[in-house]
């Protein structure tokens, strides 16, 4: 038809040259919007393939097949095909657990032999200071989800301050114009004054069609990462020049066979009012820069940061299962099988981004960021620590992990914590008060390093099922060895290392009889409980003696009332 068409004169070929460039341009300037189909061909390209060969010549077969007989059994084997296909492949996940297996030959691992040190630690858990942010906002303002990120040397919380999506008018004429910024180690986050950053964001995560985070950075995508690229979360940090700046985390795919995903860099968006040669760039090209793994050493902000999606974290964890290879993860092996344990009542599952040292681990790891996960074997009620995991959070090419299985160390894992904070303290209404988010704390105390994991005791909102932030939360460190619990002050981390040896120190001095620090510090240890039996016999006392002075002091009221009546 367009063929007769074009062949009835110049103004019908005008026309058709003009619309068919109109679709061009059409088709390029919403490629944002038919990027995730294109990306899906690319995640399923070989299953794709396979599918249509056996369809192609199948449906040939069926046709060239005189017999009827011969048509039905093609037609039954190209259904059986199909329909092994997705028994096998989704219900079955064995295109995941291959997926999961490519992955783990990709990761560059490293096992360690001795746990680093944890330093800075933050006090309040994601969730909570999600909601407390929210609770300082107005109507018309939404809260990006926050992230832990090094701004000038120290751990903060950074989310924006963006137009609420409630409302369409907002995200299509408003722009993102604050930042929040709160320390990560304070109980006490404050979310105004020098924690609320005045700063423009023409480009944001709720912003509407080409301002939005999404839209913009996938039009900035050439024709190859079109099919192999894919933004995930949006970190707000501040570059080498001290400029506040969006840095989004991108996620490559590679492989022919069962793709994996793998950190494919960022793309960096810089703060500012954008006017009409900006809103041009931003419809046909997008806005951002983007920076490469290779590339990222040369940016300082860069290194040592958290900017590794939590999406493929999780898949790289996740795979360290197949440790005792291919086909132990299947049912009738699972000797090394692990899993990442989620619990049900914590609205923020691992990685916990946590700061470590490892300047004592005669390792190559850097000290700052990493994604931490604490693995468990696959049973229900198998709640062991298998598996320390730490995955450099700037997405270095580098797997650390520490086994802890194959060192007979019997440390408790996350999934066993909640029930033992819950049994130490009973009085508490753990129907609307969750344990959440057990983060590991790892110090040398008494001559060894010792993994506690820290946890917080956030209250629920009945009526939005959300954490409610407390500036100074209830805190517990759970011995991951000797399974106590220590409860500590927030408002004094100086003293937690104090308060954990004043609770266990007796503890182990009994149990480890090996260890040199109590046959060394003897003398000071027995003076040390001698003194606390000493601080608590002069409290009985005086408690004893306090008795006594009441008692006196209600046979001297009487008497003077005797006086009064007389």
């Amino acid at each position: 038809m367009i063929k007769n068409y074009w062949r009835k004169g110049t103004k019908q070929k005008f026309i058709v040259i003009i619309i068919s460039l109109i679709l061009l341009l059409t088709l390029f300037i919403l490629r944002d919007d038919f990027q995730p189909g294109l990306l899906f061909i690319r995640k399923y390209i070989f299953i794709i393939l396979l599918s249509f060969a056996v369809l192609f010549f199948g449906l040939r077969k069926f046709r060239r097949t005189a017999s009827t007989g011969g048509r039905l059994f093609t037609l039954v084997g190209i259904t059986a095909f199909f329909g092994i296909l997705y028994y096998v492949g989704w219900h079955l996940k064995m295109y995941d657990y291959v997926k999961t297996y490519n992955v783990f030959n990709s990761l560059n691992k490293v096992e360690i032999e001795e746990l680093p040190l944890t330093r800075n630690e933050r006090i309040q858990p994601l969730m909570n200071i999600f909601s407390m942010a929210n609770e300082s906002v107005g109507e018309t303002k939404d809260v990006s989800l926050p992230h832990l990120v090094r701004i000038d040397s120290v751990n903060k919380w950074t989310m924006a301050i963006q137009p609420t999506e409630k409302y369409a008018w907002q995200g299509m004429t408003d722009n993102t114009e604050e930042v929040f910024a709160v320390s990560s180690t304070t109980p006490f986050p404050r979310f105004s004054s020098e924690n609320r950053i005045p700063v423009t964001f023409s480009i944001g995560e709720s912003l509407r069609f080409s301002r939005n985070t999404y839209n913009a950075v996938v039009q900035r995508f050439n024709l190859f990462q079109l099919f192999n690229m894919e933004p995930s979360d949006t970190y707000y940090m501040k570059n080498d020049k001290g400029a506040w700046v969006q840095v989004v985390s991108l996620i490559k795919w590679k492989g022919f066979f069962f793709p994996y995903p793998t950190f494919g860099g960022v793309m960096v968006i810089e703060n500012g009012a954008h006017d009409f040669n900006d809103y041009i760039e931003r419809i046909l090209f997008g806005k951002g820069t983007y920076i490469s793994p290779s590339e990222m050493k040369n940016y300082p902000y860069l290194t040592r940061q958290n900017t590794l999606a939590e999406k493929v974290s999780r898949l790289q964890a996740e795979s360290l299962k197949f440790l005792g290879g291919f086909s132990d993860p299947l049912p009738w092996n699972m000797k090394t099988a692990v899993k990442i344990p989620d619990l049900s009542e914590d609205q923020n599952q691992q990685p916990f981004v946590t700061d470590f040292d490892f300047s004592d681990t005669k390792s190559d790891a850097y000290s700052g960021l990493y994604h931490w996960f604490g693995l468990e074997p696959v049973g229900d009620e198998r709640t062991s620590l298998t598996y320390s995991v730490f995955i450099p959070a700037d997405g270095t090419d580098k797997f650390y992990y520490y086994d802890h299985a194959s060192k007979k160390q019997g440390y408790a894992g996350v999934s066993a914590m909640p029930l033992k904070v819950k049994e130490s303290r009973k009085e508490f209404d753990w129907s609307v008060n969750k344990p959440v988010e057990f983060r590991p704390y790892i110090k040398e105390i008494a001559g060894r390093k010792r993994l506690f994991f820290l946890g917080t005791i956030s209250a629920i909102r009945d009526e939005s099922r959300q954490f409610d932030g407390s500036a100074t939360p209830d805190l517990a460190l759970v011995d991951s060895e000797y399974r106590d619990v220590v409860w500590i002050d927030a408002k004094h981390p100086s003293k937690w290392d104090v308060n954990i040896f004043e609770q266990l120190g007796e503890a182990w001095k009994e149990s480890e009889t090996s260890n040199d620090y109590f046959k060394i510090n003897s003398s000071v240890f027995k003076d040390q409980m001698k003194a606390k039996i000493d601080s608590i016999n002069v409290k009985l006392k005086e408690n004893k003696n306090k008795k006594q002075i009441e008692e006196f002091q209600r046979k001297i009221d009487s008497l003077k009332a005797l006086e009064k009546e007389e």
